[in-house]
């Protein structure tokens, strides 16, 4: 017995498949939860853009604080009327060795619009397109119902990244989930194992030759990267936030994610129909007892009504409506004499921090403040909690999609939207997007809470660590000596 245990340690040795030693030459071990999917176009999670962030290559990367598109899969993406959009692709292949091709796009979107996934409302309710064709097999076609500007970035979208033929006709979205098949700069091999991981082979233009994805839990995989034997942790826990400035001096990194929390009034509803209402219960909100408390430091309290992953440029005024007096609260309650007493409606993932904001806002208020779940029937008669995952870098997506959570109607607000998607320029749509914004923070008909962020810490011999909003850590980009 004790000679077939020698033999199974040598063999671990000699595989290097203990999964306790990062120090593979050319190979990084990474840390990340359980993927919800790896169907790019129905996620939203971050773990599962972390590995399809590798496993294809987007159009393009659109920043939104500066406008700037980088090409990435397409060698230009243009237009001379912002009706009719042309996208020249570079040469690729999938991992399966066909050919990436404008046929590939159009047929892939087409699903997509057709389906129920997260990113299906991007090319039904943002782009809109009347017309999308494959006109040479490097050029997509694009006619829109009206002019746009937003096209580069809403087709930047990581949700947007063609599928191979195989997939688009067998439809097995599930088994595709398990093998998935890109055109990015790693491969899948070997398929995901649920609750262990994968690995990425590269095969484009990556720097580490081989990533080991583990799945486990972030205090775990904090350890393991403190003792050395994880080169990289993509997500920190609340508890050890504080510790991580210490333990990882000059090998953390902090980005903005996708993802901000908002107080949706109902606008129609006679207690809430006064904007005074709304300040005063926006007042009201303790914002870092949120963060600290069951939003476990990975959100920030919200300083505007666009989250930094959203937003056109620096945002130059304050934010009243995102400050926390709860004097002055009480005094905006009392000036429009709100007769006392809410409920604050939670919907599927935001019952833990909307029954802290519930308990705060009574604290803070004075008034009856009950927390409960969204009814299944007819709208809430009280402010609802929305966590908002956005799928595109377009302000357009997110401020369309608020003003329909509150039923906010104002038409100089549609107007300016709608301004804003037509602009010619991004700095003129960044002007036009702020004016929308302000309005919103006027009339308050959502009051912003919190916006999104993640940590990831790293060994020394990880280098050249870079993050973006949708994937976090760059896996492409990081080296491993």
């Amino acid at each position: 017995m004790r000679l077939f245990a020698l033999l199974a340690v040598l063999a671990l040795a000699v595989t290097g498949c203990s999964g306790s030693d990062p120090a593979r030459p050319g190979v990084l071990s990474v840390g990340l939860r359980e993927p919800a999917t790896l169907l790019p176009a129905d996620l939203a999670d971050q773990a599962g853009r972390l590995v399809t962030g590798a496993l294809w290559t987007p159009l393009a990367d659109y920043d939104a604080a500066s406008g700037k598109v980088t090409p990435r899969a397409a060698a230009s993406i243009e237009s001379t009327d912002r009706v009719h959009w042309t996208v020249k692709l570079r040469p690729a292949t999938f991992h399966d060795g066909t050919p990436v091709t404008a046929q590939s796009y159009v047929d892939t979107w087409r699903v997509v619009a057709a389906a129920q996934w997260v990113s299906s409302p991007v090319l039904t309710k943002l782009l809109r397109a009347r017309e999308i064709t494959a006109t040479a097999p490097d050029t997509i076609a694009l006619t829109l119902d009206r002019p746009s500007g937003q096209v580069p970035a809403l087709l930047s979208a990581p949700g947007l990244v063609p599928l191979p033929a195989s997939v688009l006709a067998s439809r097995d979205w599930d088994g595709f989930a398990k093998a998935p098949v890109g055109n990015g700069p790693y491969r899948l091999d070997g398929g995901w194992h649920p609750g262990a991981g994968g690995t990425l082979k590269r095969v484009g233009a990556a720097k580490a030759e081989e990533i080991d994805l583990r799945v486990g839990e972030p205090s775990a995989q904090y350890d393991a990267v403190k003792a050395g034997t994880l080169d990289l942790a993509t997500e920190v826990p609340g508890a050890r936030h504080e510790a991580m400035h210490g333990d990882f001096a000059d090998r953390h990194a902090t980005w903005a994610r996708p993802e901000a929390g908002y107080l949706a009034f109902p606008v129609t509803n006679p207690p809430f129909a006064d904007a005074t209402v709304r300040h005063g219960f926006a007042l009201g909100v303790d914002r870092a007892a949120l963060e600290a408390g069951p939003l476990a430091y990975q959100a920030d309290p919200a300083k505007a009504m666009l989250p930094p992953a959203d937003a056109p440029g620096d945002r130059t005024g304050t934010c009243r409506p995102c400050s926390f007096d709860a004097a002055a609260g009480k005094a905006l309650l009392k000036q429009a004499a709100f007769p006392g007493g809410a409920t604050v409606y939670f919907g599927p993932g935001t019952e833990a921090w909307t029954r802290t904001l519930a308990v705060g806002l009574h604290k803070a208020l004075d008034v009856s403040v009950t927390a409960q779940a969204l009814p299944n029937a007819g709208p809430p008669t009280g402010p609802s909690t929305v966590d908002v995952k956005l799928a595109t870098a377009s302000p357009y997506e997110l401020l369309s999609g608020l003003a329909a959570q509150s039923g906010y109607t104002d038409e100089v607000f549609r107007q300016n939207l709608a301004l804003a998607d037509a602009a010619a320029t991004p700095q003129e749509a960044g002007e036009l997007y702020r004016l929308a914004e302000n309005q919103l923070l006027r009339d308050l008909p959502v009051a912003p809470l919190w916006s999104g962020h993640g940590h990831a810490v790293w060994g020394p011999r990880v280098h050249d660590v870079t993050t973006t909003p949708f994937t976090g850590p760059v896996l492409a980009a990081i080296g491993v000596s």
